[in-house]
């Protein structure tokens, strides 16, 4: 008598941990850009107190503080690769929201907000290897710009530091995944982050003593440290090994949609219609972005190992299968390419 042994679907099993690390980094991406828009709402009720340099000043540090008790960085351990990564992304850090934040007071948060985001866009386009991709960073770039609905201006230095703030958030992007490559865990952006809050340090010791903060106001700056910097620069590193980098660049539009949904709940501010177009555009652009990307990963399929296996009725054994279905790194998270 022949016993048959009915073989597991090893493709299923395959596929399976990049769909759900897929999800997983869209619910990072939108938590990280949820605490973003609410800690930024908190830090500008501290601008008429402190400025906006007094608050950036907190905010790192409150990130490096944050982020290096969680993180852990073995400082000593670390290559001059690692480090010249570590230093990129500090000095991004340093540079980021103080040139927003200037830009905002200058030109506005709609044009300030909409120069920025070119940045993202430019990793999205610039990365695509797809025409799908391609054509939801398209679709967004209008419809970001309908919801900010930016005004003209003769301020240079304004237009200036939106374009640096777009520079850094594109670079933001692509330092965040190669360190999360390169280190362990979430080392790399607790050393990042502790540097930029030293280089903060006397900066913000004269701005602070210049103009003395209240506690409200430094309540206010150190939950904008928390929610606009410690958080999303953890998660985002996080979501960073679970989708790519262009994906992230068109995923960055949510962005604006949660400022204005934000406002619309804490600050009472109501939306047009036209707001709730762009809304509906950037929304479907980037379930469109999701969907085809999860099925670009059906469509690959099982390895050619496992197909070769199947064949011949007895499947191989696999490194990724022996590893959980994925090759995982020292920190036990996938990075998906």
């Amino acid at each position: 008598m022949t016993v048959t042994t009915q073989q597991p679907d090893l493709s299923a099993q395959l596929l399976e941990p990049s769909r759900e690390r897929r999800v997983a980094g869209v619910l990072m991406m939108l938590g990280s850009g949820l605490s973003t828009q609410v800690g930024a709402s908190l830090g500008a009720l501290a601008f008429p107190v402190v400025g906006p340099v007094g608050v950036v000043a907190v905010r790192q540090w409150v990130a490096g503080v944050v982020l290096v008790a969680v993180g852990r960085p073995n400082l000593r351990a670390m290559t001059a690769k690692q480090w010249r990564l570590v230093l990129g992304l500090a000095a991004v850090f340093a540079v980021m929201n103080l040139s927003l934040y200037t830009s905002i007071d200058r030109v506005g948060l709609g044009l300030a907000v909409t120069l920025e985001f070119l940045g993202p866009l430019a990793v999205a386009l610039l990365g695509s290897r797809r025409l799908i991709d391609l054509l939801c960073a398209l679709a967004v770039a209008p419809a970001v710009v309908l919801l900010t609905r930016p005004q003209a201006t003769t301020d240079y230095l304004g237009v200036g530091l939106g374009l640096l703030a777009a520079l850094c958030w594109a670079c933001y992007i692509l330092l965040n995944r190669r360190i999360g490559r390169e280190l362990p865990g979430v080392q790399g952006v607790g050393a990042a982050a502790a540097v930029s809050g030293l280089a903060y340090v006397p900066i913000g010791i004269v701005v602070l003593w210049h103009h003395p903060p209240t506690p409200a106001a430094l309540a206010y700056a150190v939950a904008a440290g928390v929610l606009s910097s410690a958080v999303p620069f953890l998660v985002d590193l996080l979501s960073l090994r679970r989708v790519s980098a262009q994906f992230f660049g068109v995923f960055m539009s949510v962005n604006p949609v949660l400022a204005a949904l934000v406002g619309l709940v804490v600050l009472d501010q109501r939306l047009g219609r036209l707001d709730w177009v762009a809304i509906a555009v950037i929304v479907t652009a980037n379930a469109v972005a999701l969907s085809a990307g999860r099925r670009g990963t059906s469509r690959r399929g099982s390895s050619p190992r496992v197909r070769r296996s199947s064949r011949r009725g007895r499947p191989e054994r696999d490194p990724g299968i022996r590893q959980g279905c994925g090759v995982t790194g020292s920190d036990g998270l996938s990075a998906e390419e």
